[in-house]
């Protein structure tokens, strides 16, 4: 089965502009309409380095869905438990400006609640035979609990990551259950209610030390853009890894690309330092392209 992952399929509608970015004006520039999801994102970053994912998803039943499944079965990514829903494909809209950060976007997430039908029904042949389990922390709660109950009784380590904090906030109860949770900067000041801006690596090492061990969180990777990704856990082991210096074209999906990494070194046996280096070397090759 491999690792498996658990989350959401996007179409994500990209604007960029061609000069100069007016933020009040009308921009001329490309348009571009390609597959997200940060469950999806995360299963197809897994098989580019020639593993073979699970995916457990929802899609709707129109074409761009058709299109997805077809990308990822070519990616060898196995889509026997993914289910055709009338809202289960999701739309985010993102405009970008010319150093390829989002300035703006709008998202409409899709009802993944039938997830949890397909947990109930196929739940133990997956978490029996799966290497690991990466889950989107923000998923419907009835979802979420199936994840952990089944991860639990059949003795698998669970990575997470987040699409949405705020939504996240509500999971917390879960975090004790995590093998390693990996969030941005921003999304850590909003789980732990502080402000981390203008916080260099070197002073957010010992704050995540001991905010995952109030938390009892048992590892968390935070991950600060062209600062690098600090790291954090439970029995005390703490480290920080620089980011890539290369040309940055597009940054949507790199937190994706490195939680793949993150996970993928840490299924298969890596230290927290080698598998936090395995995720930046993913993410980096996501951001020049």
């Amino acid at each position: 089965m491999g690792i498996v992952v658990i989350g959401a399929v996007f179409v994500d509608i990209k604007g960029y502009p061609e000069d100069q970015f007016i933020p009040t004006g009308r921009n001329a520039g490309r348009v571009e309409r390609v597959h997200g999801g940060v469950g999806r994102n995360v299963a197809e970053d897994i098989a580019n380095v020639e593993l073979r994912p699970t995916l457990i998803s929802l899609v709707d039943h129109s074409g761009i869905s058709e299109d997805v499944l077809r990308k990822l079965r070519n990616h060898k990514v196995n889509t026997d438990y993914i289910r055709a829903t009338d809202d289960g494909l999701g739309t985010w809209l993102a405009v970008f400006d010319n150093d390829g950060d989002v300035y703006a976007s709008v998202s409409k997430r899709p009802d993944l609640k039938p997830i949890a039908d397909i947990l109930d029904e196929h739940g133990d042949e997956i978490f029996r035979d799966a290497d690991s389990i990466i889950i989107e922390i923000d998923l419907e709660k009835e979802v979420v609990k199936r994840v952990f109950k089944l991860a639990e009784k059949h003795n698998k380590k669970v990575y997470a990551v987040v699409s949405n904090m705020s939504i996240a906030l509500e999971r917390r109860d879960f975090m004790k259950s995590i093998d390693c949770f990996v969030c941005n900067i921003q999304e850590a000041g909003i789980l732990f209610s502080d402000d981390y801006s203008g916080r260099s690596a070197q002073e957010m090492i010992p704050i995540i030390a001991s905010k995952v061990k109030a938390a009892q969180i048992p590892s968390m990777i935070v991950t600060m853009g062209g600062d690098g990704a600090v790291y954090a856990s439970m029995d005390g082991d703490m480290g920080f890894c620089p980011a890539r210096r290369v040309e940055v074209k597009d940054t949507t999906g790199a937190g994706d690309s490195f939680c793949a990494g993150v996970a993928i070194g840490m299924t298969y046996g890596k230290t927290m330092a080698e598998a936090v280096e395995i995720g930046t070397t993913l993410a980096a090759s996501v951001i020049t392209s």
